[in-house]
């Protein structure tokens, strides 16, 4: 019984967490089956920008957990507005917020995988232990972003970068708290979880036609799985952007 206490404490901080995401969702659906007066991405940007705020005047997200927020905006753009012209996937319907084929909600797909991240951290009481140096570590976080670019240009090195993050966070564990005991698990084993989730989510989302993969312009398919690598790699970018904003507060 009490395993299953902590299984039902787990999957309701994990649902708290999750409200950003599923609002997305539930708009995505909704402006797929039915008929706006205006473009489904624009009404799909007001409603983000409503539910951000929604968020910070209920208090489920702080000021300072939306400044985090916002870095995921910056990098998700630039990712974005880089991808669609280099034709790794498309916005096919059209939108008077769009900018050279990216809708400006694109943004809030990633803005809400940190939304996820920073509501975790707080929920479950994040600790992260035995990590590496931050100047190894950011520097891994940074290679990895510029990977996602260069690629495109030589070579594609992801798999040396995921090799080089069994070697730098190996050691590395999170605990997290679930009422009056603290678990624990390492670290490469949450990344990885969590880019399974993002994964499964990415199917909902292009099913439900937020973007779509060149495979999927004639119809809906299952996304690649080789794409869980990318956002396995995507996921140590995001838990170090939180953990640089927090570090930033506590010397602050």
């Amino acid at each position: 019984m009490r395993r299953l206490r902590y299984l039902f404490i787990f999957g309701y901080e994990q649902a708290l967490s999750c409200i950003f995401p599923v609002a997305i969702f539930g708009a995505l659906a909704l402006t797929k089956w039915f008929d706006f007066p205006i473009p489904r991405y624009d009404i799909l940007l007001i409603w983000c920008l409503f539910v951000q705020v929604v968020l910070v005047k209920t208090g489920l997200e702080t000021m300072e957990e939306v400044k985090v927020i916002s870095w995921f905006h910056v990098i998700g753009l630039g990712l974005e507005l880089f991808k669609v012209q280099m034709g790794s996937w498309s916005y096919p319907d059209e939108a008077l917020t769009k900018m050279f084929g990216v809708p400006l909600y694109a943004g809030f797909m990633y803005a809400s995988v940190g939304s996820y991240v920073v509501q975790s951290w707080r929920r479950l009481d994040l600790e992260f232990l035995k990590m590496p140096p931050p100047l190894i570590a950011f520097g891994l976080g940074i290679a990895i972003y510029f990977n996602f670019f260069w690629h495109h240009i030589w070579l594609d090195l992801r798999w040396v970068l995921i090799g080089l993050v069994f070697l730098v966070f190996g050691r590395s564990i999170v605990t997290y708290r679930l009422d009056d005991r603290r678990f624990t698990m390492p670290v490469v084993v949450a990344f990885f979880l969590i880019a399974c989730f993002i994964w499964f989510a990415e199917n909902i989302v292009t099913f439900y036609n937020g973007w779509a993969y060149p495979n999927q312009l004639s119809g809906w398919a299952l996304v690649d799985l080789g794409k869980l690598s990318s956002w396995f790699l995507l996921v140590i970018i995001s838990i170090l952007l939180v953990a640089w904003q927090k570090r930033r507060q506590e010397l602050s």
